[in-house]
């Protein structure tokens, strides 16, 4: 009798788990993969999201824009995040690798802040001294050459910080300081992630980086950008973001695979409506104008 019963209760703890493993298989996985501009925001917005839906799971990586965009080209995400517009031939490269086109979702606004030390008095730094800096052709190697001596900063050697080839931050930067027609100086300190440009910049007086706004701290100042010489320089807001008046403004995206369906529709949905925009805020990017925002979707039969 007591091995019957035994049996019975270890067949009824058997059914018991595999429920449980059929209901963790049913539930939505979201796999959202990109961005290090925006992962912080990404984390923020997952963790958000498990308040409007429970039955929802999203799991949020970074790695760079280009990481982001190759795993929606490879069909390994639902969702890319990127803190750059995708190219025509890596668009072209998801539909013969997936048979879909990618679907573009502005989520918000950035600019990308040009960073030196605390204690650096530069008042403002135009396009073309940016280029002087960056560029494999520019000669400014120290701070006297921008006209300024930074306390603490010895020799006033600029120590270049920037990021990673893979990373939309960088092709970004680029493209707008160097153009097409040049590429950086040798000898920049590229880093990881957004982060650690400004953890840099925040420990090294001679230092000048470029990142997201969203990652200014106590420790760094933020210089005001001017487009050209002699034109007024703009500081970096969600006000400039969001209008194009920062010059170094540009969207964050998240891209998937053909319209979006079922879960991965629902959070997107909520991501541009005024709860997941209120994130954007509080993180310090610019969120989407109220007529850009979208009404959050419900699942079939919700209240």
């Amino acid at each position: 009798m007591t091995r019957r019963i035994l049996a019975l209760v270890v067949a009824a703890l058997g059914i018991a788990c595999a429920c449980g493993r059929r209901d963790e298989a049913a539930r939505p996985m979201i796999q959202n993969k990109g961005s290090d501009t925006m992962v912080n925001l990404a984390q923020a917005w997952a963790e958000e999201y498990r308040e409007v839906d429970p039955d929802v799971a999203i799991a949020v990586t970074g790695g760079g824009s280009g990481t982001g965009i190759a795993s929606i080209i490879n069909g390994t995400v639902d969702v890319a995040n990127a803190s750059r517009e995708i190219k025509p031939e890596e668009k072209e490269a998801a539909r013969k690798s997936t048979g879909k086109d990618v679907v573009e979702h502005v989520v918000a606004f950035d600019a990308l802040a040009i960073y030196v030390h605390a204690a650096n008095p530069i008042p403002s730094i135009s396009r073309g001294q940016l280029a002087c800096v960056y560029a494999e052709t520019g000669g400014c190697t120290k701070w006297t050459d921008l006209g300024v001596e930074v306390p603490g900063c010895s020799k006033q050697k600029i120590v270049r910080v920037g990021r990673q080839n893979n990373s939309g931050t960088y092709a970004y930067f680029r493209e707008w300081v160097l153009g097409t027609r040049q590429d950086f100086k040798l000898g920049s300190l590229d880093m990881q992630g957004s982060k650690d440009v400004v953890d840099v910049v925040e420990r090294t007086p001679c230092a000048i980086g470029y990142s997201g706004m969203g990652y200014r701290t106590p420790g760094v100042r933020v210089a005001c950008v001017a487009g050209e010489e002699g034109d007024p320089c703009v500081e970096p807001t969600a006000e400039t973001a969001a209008t194009g008046k920062y010059p170094i403004s540009r969207g964050l995206y998240m891209y998937t695979l053909g319209e979006p369906t079922g879960a991965v529709a629902r959070f997107l949905a909520w991501v541009r409506s005024d709860a997941g925009q209120a994130s954007v805020a509080r993180l310090g990017y610019a969120p989407l104008p109220p007529e850009r925002r979208t009404a959050p979707e419900r699942r079939t039969g919700a209240p």
